[in-house]
């Protein structure tokens, strides 16, 4: 990962906030849609099985639609997003304003009662650590609590390889294997390791599931 000598690399929360400020976060919401589409049904499916009401958190909610689609399901009883970006948090709020939205730090954010779902899309890898933010994840899991993460930015995807100096913000870059490994590190059972929405010119998002 390049230094920062330069002066103009900034954390992801601090892009994150500008871009939000942009108007930014509605196209990063159609960018990602056809993945998240993905990942909802299948989490949904997965959730079903504990024939419950279920709570739901976001990680890195930007500005709350996977929250208000998590809040919409007749049998989500809380649905939380989170992010560190203040000005995304500010626009969630607008949207939604009988939804719970915190901007904090993550890996400095608890929350009781615990979480039956979990899903982050496009986050984890902005982390110094990810294997450290998917154990704290995993504390917040009820159990048989389901985690799951999409991130673009992975080795095997060479086309996301070069965004860091494109952004001028710090991304951990990891294999698909890496990632896998923190999840089980983290005491996870795989449930199901795919790509979603890929094209011809993309590999898709790598999506992990696991399962307290």
């Amino acid at each position: 990962m390049p230094s920062d000598e330069s002066g103009d690399w900034r954390t992801a929360a601090e892009v994150f906030h500008e871009w939000a400020l942009m108007g930014k976060d509605v196209g990063m919401e159609k960018g990602h849609e056809a993945a998240v589409d993905e990942m909802l049904a299948f989490a949904i499916s997965e959730i079903a099985t504990l024939g419950k009401r279920f709570h739901a958190l976001d990680v890195g909610c930007g500005n709350g639609w996977v929250v208000r689609r998590l809040a919409s399901h007749p049998h989500c009883s809380r649905a939380v997003g989170i992010d560190a970006a203040p000005a995304m948090i500010d626009k969630a709020r607008e949207l939604d304003t009988d939804g719970e939205y915190h901007l904090v730090n993550l890996l400095e954010w608890s929350s009781e009662p615990c979480f039956d779902l979990i899903h982050s899309m496009e986050t984890m890898y902005y982390l110094e650590d990810p294997g450290e933010g998917i154990k704290h994840l995993t504390s917040l899991l009820t159990d048989n609590g389901l985690l799951l993460i999409g991130v673009d930015h992975y080795a095997e995807n060479e086309s996301s390889l070069d965004w860091p100096h494109q952004v001028k913000t710090k991304m951990t870059t990891m294999s698909s294997q890496q990632w896998i490994s923190c999840f089980e590190m983290a005491g996870l059972n795989i449930v199901r390791i795919w790509k979603a929405a890929p094209r011809e010119d993309w590999l898709g998002t790598l999506v992990i599931a696991g399962r307290k």
